[in-house]
Formats: structure tokens, C-alpha cells, sequence
């Protein structure tokens, strides 16, 4: 049967961490091809471009696997919830296109590993909130969540820096 296990696992060393680094956003359209171990070569990015997020704390990605026995399927849903601190003008526009799009989205975490959100399908805002906050170490900024479902988990990049291939715009 193709669907049959065919590795083992050890408990890992205690050597990573948790935590969000940087999101590239890039309009939907991108078309990259995974490797038979669902990775993608990080060339595959060469040209592409990417707009760079910087995050400080309070942002995930969780992969939420749904199977329906009843229904012979498993999808994979991608949500990505960020916090973006202070408000301004730029930022509400940008925002707005972001829930009016479907963006495909690169998440680097601590670890230096490129996780690939919405490869297929894009990725949707699905909620979030613009907030001022109430006491003076309240929250001023964003809160956004996107959520992709596809048919795999979230592809990682592989073969060196994903921001040495692609187009990245920095602030």
C-alpha cells in the first residue's frame, strides 16, 4: 500500500526553539515544484518576490490536520497568526490588500528553517484586529491570522538561504 510508513524517529536533541523570525509575503501566482520528500529546492524561488515582515514575539505557525474517515480525505490546514506592533496609515492600506488577496507566505523561524505557507491555494486573512490598546503597554498595532488549507503540510525550503534566490523588499 502507498500510504504504508516506512521510517522510524528518535527523540531529537534539545536544540531548537520556538518562535518566528521574519514572513515574506508574495502575491498569489507563484508556481514551484516540491521534491519527492515535499521539499523545495530554494531556487525554485530565484525571481520571485517577496516582501519582508520583521516579527518580535507572539507569532506561530500551527498545522492543523483534518481527516475525515467517512469521507476517505486529509487536508492540511496552515494558520499563521502574527503581531505586528504600532499603526500607521501605510500599514492599514497594506493590510487591507493582504484580506483582499490570497498571498503565498515563507516563514523563518529561529531555527533557520523557510516553511512555505499556501503553496497550491494562497493563504487567507481570516481575522485579525487593528487595535490601540487601552493601557500604556497595551498592544498598538495588528493582530492578522491566515489560514491556508492544502493538500500536504507547509513544504520547507531547502538548499541554503531562501532570501539569496528570491527578489526579498525590505522596509
Amino acid at each position: 500500500m502507498a500510504c504504508d510508513i516506512s521510517t522510524a524517529r528518535a527523540l531529537p536533541c534539545k536544540d531548537s526553539v520556538g518562535g518566528l523570525k521574519n514572513v515574506y509575503i508574495a502575491n498569489y501566482g507563484i508556481s514551484v515544484t516540491p521534491g519527492a520528500d515535499d521539499s523545495i529546492p530554494s531556487t525554485e524561488f530565484s525571481g520571485e518576490t517577496f516582501y519582508q515582515y520583521e516579527l518580535k514575539g507572539n507569532s506561530s505557525l500551527t498545522q492543523n490536520i483534518q481527516t475525515s474517515r467517512e469521507n476517505g480525505t486529509t487536508a492540511f490546514e496552515q494558520v499563521l497568526e502574527l503581531t505586528l506592533p504600532k499603526l500607521s496609515a501605510a500599514d492599514n492600506q497594506a493590510i487591507k490588500l493582504l484580506a483582499f488577496g490570497r498571498p503565498h507566505i515563507v516563514v523563518e523561524d529561529y531555527n533557520g528553517n523557510f516553511i512555505y505557507v499556501g503553496r497550491e491555494h494562497g493563504a487567507d486573512v481570516t481575522g485579525g484586529t487593528i487595535v490601540t490598546g487601552a493601557a500604556m503597554g497595551d498592544l498598538s498595532g495588528y493582530t492578522l491570522t491566515f489560514s491556508g488549507m492544502e493538500r500536504t503540510p507547509a513544504n520547507s525550503i531547502t538548499g541554503g538561504d531562501f532570501t539569496t534566490q528570491a527578489t526579498v523588499i525590505t522596509a
